[in-house]
C-alpha cells in the first residue's frame, strides 16, 4: 500500500507531498488516508497512515512533527520531533534541521509550503481564510528569515484547497477581507444566490506572499470540495449532511 500524494516544481530536490485521501487504511468517512490527530478515527490507523506517508516520502515515521492547528498565526521552530502527544498551538511549523518533516492537515484550507533551498530552510502552514487575513503566511516567511533564509530564495506553492468556483461566501468573510486590504476584492466574483461571492482562497494566499517578497509562489490545480475521490472537504461533508470526515496531509523536510 502506497500512500498517494502531489509534488510541486518548485520545490524539487526535497522530499515533500501534498497527500490526497488515498492509500491508507481508515474506514468509513475516514477513508482512507487520514492524517488528523485531532478527529473521532481510531489512533491506531491514524498512526499507521501517517507512517504510510513518511515512508512514501523515503522517511522514518517518528520524522513526521505536526501542531495542534487554530486559526491562528502562530510559527513554531521545529528542532526535534514533536510527539502526537506534545504538539504546539499553532498553525505553521519551520525548521532548518535535517530529516524533520513539518507537515499541516487540511479539508478545504490552504496547505502551504516552504523551501529556501539555498540557506537549507523548510516551513509548512495551514492557511484557512482566517488565518490568511489575519497573516499567518506573512508571519511564516519572517519565521524562516529567522533562521536564515532570505526571502527572494523561499519557494511556495499552495496545495489542493476549496477553489473558487466551489467558495460560496458570505458578507461576514468578505468585510473581514477586504477590512484588512480593499485591494483585494479582486478576489472576490459575484455568487449564485444574492448577497454571496464566490472567493478565491488560494488566489488570495498566493497574492499575499507575492506582495511579501517571496522569490517563486505557485498554486496547484486542484479543488478539495469537487474531488470527492482525492480529497477530504469539510464544505463537502457540511452541505451533504454527513459525519465527521477525515483530513489530508501536506508534508516537507531537508534531506538528512
Amino acid at each position: 500500500m502506497t500512500a498517494e500524494f502531489l509534488t510541486a516544481t518548485p520545490l524539487s530536490g526535497l522530499p515533500h507531498g501534498f497527500f490526497t485521501r488515498r492509500g491508507g487504511v481508515s474506514k468509513g468517512g475516514f477513508a482512507t488516508l487520514n492524517c488528523s490527530l485531532s478527529g473521532q478515527d481510531e489512533p491506531e490507523a491514524v498512526a499507521a497512515n501517517r507512517a504510510l506517508a513518511m515512508a512514501a516520502l523515503g522517511l522514518p515515521a517518528g520524522a513526521l512533527s505536526s501542531a495542534y492547528q487554530v486559526h491562528g498565526i502562530a510559527v513554531a521552530e521545529v528542532t526535534a520531533p514533536i510527539p502526537s502527544d506534545a504538539r504546539p498551538e499553532a498553525d505553521a511549523l519551520v525548521t532548518n534541521r535535517p530529516g524533520l518533516a513539518l507537515g499541516v492537515v487540511t479539508a478545504d484550507c490552504g496547505p502551504v509550503l516552504f523551501a529556501d533551498q539555498k540557506a537549507g530552510v523548510v516551513a509548512a502552514a495551514h492557511a484557512g481564510w482566517r488565518g490568511a487575513v489575519a497573516g499567518i503566511l506573512e508571519e511564516t516567511l519572517a519565521a524562516m528569515e529567522r533562521l536564515g533564509a532570505r526571502r527572494g530564495d523561499i519557494a511556495a506553492v499552495v496545495g489542493p484547497c476549496i477553489r473558487q468556483s466551489s467558495y460560496e461566501v458570505g458578507m461576514d468573510l468578505r468585510e473581514a477581507v477586504l477590512a484588512q486590504n480593499p485591494a483585494s476584492e479582486r478576489f472576490f466574483i459575484e455568487g449564485r444566490r444574492p448577497g454571496h461571492w464566490q472567493f478565491d482562497l488560494p488566489g488570495y494566499c498566493a497574492a499575499r506572499m507575492v506582495a511579501a517578497g517571496a522569490g517563486t509562489v505557485a498554486v496547484l490545480a486542484a479543488d478539495t470540495f469537487a474531488d470527492a475521490g482525492s480529497f477530504f472537504s469539510h464544505r463537502r461533508r457540511t452541505l451533504a449532511g454527513e459525519g465527521p470526515i477525515g483530513h489530508q496531509l501536506s508534508a516537507i523536510a531537508l534531506p538528512g
